[in-house]
């Protein structure tokens, strides 16, 4: 759920920053913010392919908290799932816990950009609307996106303090949001609830945002086959009860059941499947070619910022090996300059860099 306005679910505030050689997270993100496709058009640079490793990197930790709970979870692990080296893993994250914290925090963020909208797309005043289409848009996030969800709800609590506390915040929003039913008029009313002596405490707020987490969690925790948004019905009644009493309960309980939506298909990812680091040389070399086909092996290095020509014929060698690259040049004489294109599995990974590094 999220709240209305101001008190919107929030991306909570990082704790230990990620450092990055030259500041090359934040200066990422910067260009990513004011239009990283077209500063990548332009040149295919360092800032791309560190937002590219550093997705990676998130997306690794996350699942791997998943799977094997964060305490049992090493960076030895996340560079092996992530398919970046240690020395990439340090210059992005300060450690395992700044790393952690990076990944609660694009979990949050991730979940806030489908329950805020979801929220105040509903009638401001229909206080009781609001929060069943938050908490219906949360609710087939977790089933569509378990490994993010889990560390949502479940295994961030095992993730460390400053995790601990950004998750605090999170839910203090959600009470916020839940006390407003206390503050808006029944429906067909245009009174109040009560007097504002009379209204329900903070902590019953508190208590029924710790009730709906606690039921998400044991179901996530038993790892059931069952949707949680089956869970709709009997949540908006717990949510509802302390403020609109038990016939509005039992309203909310006989509301048709609401059913799994199908699942996007979702493609294989491509970057898993390579034999291959994406290491900062590589990635630039390839991004080169999808933005200049045909480019002579020159033109490759120029683009790519590499000066060792001994190097980038090495690169490509290995791109080629790969089936990433081809040499559509039509003649292999001597002297004649290469024309390197990208194969059809080298779109693919160049398709695959863009949805991870586009914001």
């Amino acid at each position: 759920m999220a709240s209305h306005s101001s008190r919107a679910l929030p991306v909570p505030a990082r704790g230990r920053a990620s450092n990055t050689t030259s500041g090359g997270a934040r200066a990422s993100r910067s260009a990513a913010s004011a239009g990283l496709a077209t500063v990548a058009r332009a040149t295919p640079g360092r800032e791309r392919v560190g937002e590219l490793q550093r997705a990676r990197i998130i997306a690794a930790i996350t699942e791997l908290a998943r799977e094997r709970g964060p305490a049992a979870v090493t960076v030895a692990h996340v560079v092996a799932r992530s398919g970046v080296s240690r020395r990439t893993f340090y210059e992005l994250f300060e450690d395992l816990e700044g790393c952690l914290v990076a990944a609660f925090d694009h979990a949050i963020a991730s979940a806030t950009a489908v329950v805020r909208p979801a929220y105040e797309g509903v009638d401001s005043l229909a206080w009781q609307a609001r929060v069943r289409a938050g908490l219906k848009a949360l609710l087939e996030f977790l089933d569509e996106e378990p490994a993010m969800g889990g560390l949502c709800v479940v295994d961030g609590l095992a993730a460390g303090q400053t995790v601990l506390e950004c998750r605090e915040r999170v839910v203090q929003r959600l009470v916020d949001v839940v006390q407003d039913g206390a503050r808006t008029p029944r429906a067909g009313s245009s009174a109040p609830l009560a007097r504002a002596s009379a209204r329900p405490a903070q902590l019953v707020a508190e208590g029924t945002v710790g009730a709906v987490l606690a039921v998400i969690h044991t179901r996530m925790l038993r790892a059931s086959a069952k949707p949680l948004v089956g869970l709709l019905n009997p949540l908006m009644a717990i949510v509802v009860l302390p403020y609109r009493g038990p016939a509005a309960a039992e309203r909310e309980q006989r509301h048709p059941p609401v059913k799994r939506r199908r699942p996007a298909q979702r493609s294989a990812d491509p970057l898993r499947e390579l034999d291959m680091r994406l290491t900062y040389r590589t990635v630039r070399v390839l991004l080169a070619i999808a933005e200049r086909p045909a480019a002579s092996g020159r033109e490759v290095a120029d683009a790519a910022g590499i000066s060792d020509q001994g190097q980038i014929s090495k690169l490509l060698w290995r791109l080629e090996h790969l089936g990433l690259v081809a040499n559509s040049a039509p003649s292999i004489s001597r002297g004649e300059p290469n024309a390197w294109m990208l194969t059809a599995k080298g779109q693919e990974v160049a398709a695959a860099i863009r949805r991870q590094t586009e914001h």
